[in-house]
């Protein structure tokens, strides 16, 4: 198939933990190419080396491995690789980029979860982005319980040692829905929220159905 000649565009997927984000871009990734999109998959924390190697020291590890500021840090210097060497490059190209988590996971996780200060966040994410935000971010609720759950069984499989975050305390992961659901409230032209408690079959209409409304594509 011919590629469709499209400008760029540049799309998160936000959650909490066990919302099945990764199995989404899957099928998000397989319908644009589909649709003749050429488009790059990656994530966060990780997607360039010098972000991968950084993600190895905040997914692994006790929970209380990082001051709340210092993880903060590692984060952002993450996304600052990752920005550099892969998303700007990608959109430069005039390639998608779909990312598995990006910014609003740093103010969900350090910021509602850790209690690191909204404005520093906001400062830092000012010094690596400027005013560039994604063009449409997919925030995937359900319930904390079910969401852990499904992590649990996650990790007993591949992805065994990336854990910390899913050991933090109930509470943690119940500040983090709040946080996300707050950050698509303040920005609904920006913001959809998807069900994730459906089938995967549904969640995946509901993921086409967002980006085609919002991006004027058809998918």
């Amino acid at each position: 198939m011919t590629t469709l000649a499209t400008n760029a565009r540049f799309v998160t997927f936000e959650g909490g933990e066990g919302a099945g984000k990764t199995t989404q871009i899957r099928h998000l990734g397989e319908r644009l190419g589909a649709a003749g999109i050429v488009h790059v998959a990656t994530r966060e924390p990780g997607g360039s080396p010098g972000a991968e190697a950084i993600r190895r020291l905040l997914v692994a590890g006790g929970t209380d491995r990082w001051e709340p500021l210092t993880e903060a840090m590692l984060m952002l210097a993450a996304r600052h690789d990752h920005w550099l060497r892969t998303i700007k490059p990608a959109l430069d190209q005039a390639k998608w980029v779909i990312c598995d988590r990006f910014h609003d996971s740093t103010v969900a996780y350090q910021g509602y979860g850790r209690g690191v200060p909204f404005e520093t966040l906001e400062a830092l994410r000012r010094t690596i982005l400027g005013d560039r935000k994604p063009d449409l971010t997919l925030i995937f609720d359900l319930p904390v319980e079910v969401g852990l759950e499904r992590a649990r069984a996650r990790i007993r499989g591949a992805a065994a040692g990336e854990d910390r975050f899913e050991r933090m305390d109930i509470g943690f992961h119940q500040r983090l829905r709040t946080g996300f659901l707050a950050i698509a409230k303040a920005e609904p032209e920006r913001c959809v929220v998807i069900d994730a408690g459906d089938d995967a079959v549904g969640v995946s209409a509901a993921v086409a159905a967002a980006v085609s409304d919002r991006l004027g594509v058809r998918l």
